[in-house]
């Protein structure tokens, strides 16, 4: 039976885990508290055993004070393994571009992640498989989550682009990664573009008005660091060395989809049929 152990257990790991548990695999994850039947991240010898049992090891841990807490305490098992070894990485690692495109050849290490792409680094250096994530969204966290809890906003800021990519994507793209040669990979879509634009096409997919523009003066330090990096995120990449192809190439779809899964059905005037369990 292959066998996944999974370092932090967060919406995208979260979601690799139970599409792999769904297929056979067995999967363990750690977690800081042990919670829900994981491994608690600091119990040392049962983690050091499902390091031993696992095939396949993905860490989504991202660095705490200025390290890689994964590395820092079982780094040097971790190289010596014989497994598949992958990582959760950020695009961040390239810092701006100034709305340039930019692909895996592009330095990293210029932007306000020196600790996450260090981390890269570091990952790269044991032979990891390295998937560079833009802005995620999907299922539960997205611009219709954030336009009906109103928490949604447009920044005027001319020119800013950005890439993102759909969490089912991501996970795709990692299990496409099994057969694939260790290095870097950037996951995202087809369409960087202003995320006005995705705003305002998630609001009005909802029949919501889209929400007024705000000063970048208006927001807080760390969103307004995020709105200091500009870029264009290419993923050919994936496509040619790992065959990977979104199945959502652009937000429009992406967005639609969901918006398609929380969306009433009609109701049927036909009675449930007798062997249908309406739990």
């Amino acid at each position: 039976m292959s066998r996944m152990l999974i370092f932090g257990l967060g919406y995208s790991a979260g979601r690799l885990g139970e599409r792999l548990a769904g297929e056979g695999w067995h999967v363990t994850g750690t977690t800081r508290d042990g919670r829900d039947g994981t491994v608690r991240f600091d119990d040392r010898e049962a983690v050091l055993a499902e390091i031993a049992a696992a095939t396949h090891i993905l860490s989504s841990v991202p660095p705490v004070a200025e390290s890689d807490p994964v590395l820092v305490n079982y780094g040097s098992v971790l190289a010596r393994r014989r497994a598949w070894l992958g990582y959760l990485s950020s695009t961040g690692v390239y810092g701006d571009a100034d709305g340039a495109w930019i692909d895996e050849t592009a330095a990293t290490g210029g932007g306000r992640r020196a600790a996450r792409a260090q981390a890269d680094a570091d990952w790269l250096a044991i032979g990891t498989r390295v998937f560079r994530l833009p802005g995620i969204y999907g299922p539960g966290r997205s611009p219709l989550d954030r336009v009906r809890a109103g928490e949604a906003h447009r920044v005027d800021v001319a020119g800013q682009v950005f890439s993102r990519v759909h969490v089912d994507d991501i996970v795709a793209g990692v299990i496409a990664g099994f057969d694939g040669p260790a290095g870097a990979y950037n996951l995202a879509d087809d369409l960087p573009c202003s995320p006005n634009d995705v705003v305002t096409f998630g609001a009005r997919l909802i029949g919501c008005t889209p929400p007024p523009l705000v000063s970048l003066a208006d927001l807080s330090p760390m969103a307004r660091g995020f709105y200091a990096e500009n870029r264009r995120v290419a993923n050919g990449k994936a496509k040619r060395v790992l065959g990977w192809t979104p199945r959502w190439p652009d937000y429009r779809l992406g967005l639609r989809a969901l918006s398609a899964m929380t969306r009433p059905s009609p109701v049927s005037a036909a009675p449930p049929a007798a062997n249908v369990d309406q739990r």
